[in-house]
């Protein structure tokens, strides 16, 4: 094996493959060479490393130095200055999140690095890289010196919870497939990860997918399963291609297959891709998927555990919760147990993003406040307008308003106030928001996802999206909202899966916190936020028109009249409100009133 005295991990991730992430790898190597250094410093690709709307960047390691906002052209200044004259190169520097070791006991940084503790540090596609970094230990302390009923012991005393819903503890479901009678017993990964904006399990799959496949091979002995099949989306190719990879070289190395390390246990994984149906990620619909069969749950009992994949006991996990299990076995359940609070514990992972100045993916220790989160790791709002609400757990989560803003983020704390964890999406909303839109927009989505298959959810949603649609467009009529409220309590009550009984969280809560708004639209036909364009208009301030005829020029239903250099008008009859005319002000003339 040939070693290197330094590595540079090259962020390819879309986003900073659309900025560059290929021409910035051409660039070091043409560097390296010209300065004989191409024997001493190996350029290696990798999923995403920090926001990426920093990007492009680079991580250099053993120092762990991060680089951001690069260029091509800066890489003969950063070769320079770090690889032949040994210092940083400051001005592209920026600062690494805390990443747990064995020291700490109580974790104070706001972000903290478990789950993503080897992601951009690692080559994900050597398996080398991962063992290095105490890789498939945990398999062998699970294998040689505990039984399947230690391990769950172990798991349960971590606290370690369900991340991809309602946080059910895993080790629980483990011990529900292991006594379960039926035989062969089957394990899945859900890293279909169908919300919008969330791409927590596609950074894990893409950065680190050993610890994945490490973590379902220890599950699969602790609850007595002999097959494992993880179903991704197909819209993740680079995840796909990546945990195919793994798996083979997880067999090459013996840690899958039969007799895995020399012992009697046996087992194997495959991938299964999903064609994108977002109720897919509701366990038995796709458990359904597996099989062959259309994408539609079922109604639950029988629950997997007792009869899922073939009529067979059948464990479930997400991807983040398996990715924490060898750091379990490995580190012991007290160590995972001190981070989080008394009833969620360990660290989650987000997709912050919205109208936050740093988005991007992050970790942070459970019981954190969403005040933390926005202003502390977020960065604040941007343009510094005011904080709104934030929008937790994907399309069937909640909108929290700004008086709950210094709430712990926790299983229980989100629920209290209407909304869930999900698998970890976070949209931040500021003033300038309409809640009444927002409300619609997922809906809208949900709607669409709906496989429609029970009445509630089918029927259900689409009446609600009517009704939405018709406040929007200044339609509104008195007992719309009372009609929203019982809509949302039927389709809860009555969905068969999650999908629809979480549908209404989006409006029941915007309906709680923001019911002025809703009421304004309906009968002061009014947008208070602007958003809305059949209850806005657009005007020209008189005192700061100069007629330049620009707004006039590039109106596409020739609204504007006024002659050059006078004070020009919009007709509201004809206008459309599409909102070119203020894009395409110099002065700041056109307003929305």
């Amino acid at each position: 094996m040939k070693f290197y005295r330094s590595h540079i991990l090259v962020c390819i991730d879309p986003e900073c493959r659309s900025k560059g992430a290929y021409e910035i790898m051409d660039a070091l190597q043409d560097e390296l060479v010209a300065n004989g250094l191409i024997d001493e410093v190996q350029v290696l690709e990798t999923s995403r490393i920090g926001g990426c709307e920093q990007g492009p960047e680079i991580m250099v390691y053993p120092e762990g130095v991060h680089y951001a906002n690069l260029t091509p052209n800066d890489m003969a200044y950063i070769v320079e200055e770090h690889f032949l004259k040994g210092r940083i190169a400051k001005k592209f520097v920026l600062p690494t999140v805390a990443v747990v070791d064995e020291e700490l006991s109580a974790p104070t940084p706001k972000e903290i690095r478990n789950v993503l503790r080897n992601c951009g540090k690692i080559d994900p596609q050597n398996i080398e890289d991962y063992i290095a970094e105490d890789g498939y230990m945990a398999l062998v302390k699970a294998l040689t010196t505990m039984t399947p009923e230690g391990v769950i012991d172990e798991v349960l005393r971590s606290g370690l919870r369900g991340r991809g819903g309602a946080g059910f503890p895993a080790g629980k479901k483990w011990s529900f497939t292991l006594s379960a009678p039926n035989n062969p017993k089957y394990l899945v990964c859900n890293a279909d990860e169908g919300d919008p904006g969330a791409f927590m399990n596609r950074r894990v799959l893409e950065g680190d997918p050993h610890s994945v496949v490490e973590g379902m091979i220890i599950a699969a002995y602790a609850s007595g399963c002999s097959q494992g099949y993880i179903y991704c989306r197909a819209e993740y190719p680079i995840a796909v291609s990546t945990l195919r990879l793994a798996i083979q070289q997880a067999r090459d190395f013996g840690f899958l297959g039969e007799n895995i390390l020399g012992t009697d246990f046996s087992f194997d994984l495959e991938v299964r891709m999903g064609a994108g149906a977002f109720v897919c990620g509701e366990e038995t619909a796709l458990m359904a998927s597996i099989e062959g069969k259309r994408g539609e749950p079922r109604p639950r009992p029988p629950f997997p555990a007792v009869s899922g994949l073939w009529a067979k006991p059948t464990n479930i996990n997400n991807v983040e919760t398996y990715a924490n299990v060898p750091q379990i076995l490995l580190r012991g359940a007290d160590w995972f147990a001190s981070m989080g609070t008394e009833k969620s514990k360990g660290t989650k992972t987000f997709a912050l993003a919205g109208d936050v100045k740093h988005t991007g993916l992050i970790e942070v220790p459970l019981g954190i406040t969403l005040r933390e989160i926005v202003y502390d790791v977020g960065g604040g709002i941007k343009d510094d307008k005011g904080f709104k609400a934030v929008q937790t757990g994907g399309p069937m989560g909640g909108c929290i308003p700004s008086q709950y803003l210094d709430m712990p983020v926790d299983y229980e704390s989100l629920a209290q106030v209407g909304s869930i964890m999900g698998s970890g999406g976070m949209v931040v909303m500021d003033e300038e928001t309409c809640m009444v839109d927002i409300a619609r927009f997922f809906m809208e989505f949900t709607q669409d996802e709906s496989c429609g298959k029970c009445t509630p959810c089918r029927v259900g949603t689409r009446r609600i999206l009517d009704i939405l649609e018709r406040i929007c467009n200044g339609e509104g009529r008195d007992g719309d909202i009372e009609t929203l409220e019982m809509l949302c309590r039927e389709i809860k009550s009555a969905s068969l899966c999650g999908l629809g009984q979480g549908a209404p969280n989006p409006v029941e809560s915007t309906l709680k916190y923001f019911r002025d708004e809703y009421e304004a639209h309906i009968y002061e036909k009014r947008c208070p936020a602007k958003v809305c364009r059949a209850l806005i208009r657009y005007e020209i301030r008189p005192d700061a028109c100069t007629g330049c005829t620009v707004c006039a020029r590039n109106c596409p239903v020739n609204a504007i009249s006024g002659e050059r250099r006078q004070v020009h008008s919009i007709d509201p009859d004809i206008c459309i409100r599409c909102g070119i005319c203020q894009q395409v002000c110099n002065f700041n003339a056109v307003i929305v009133v």
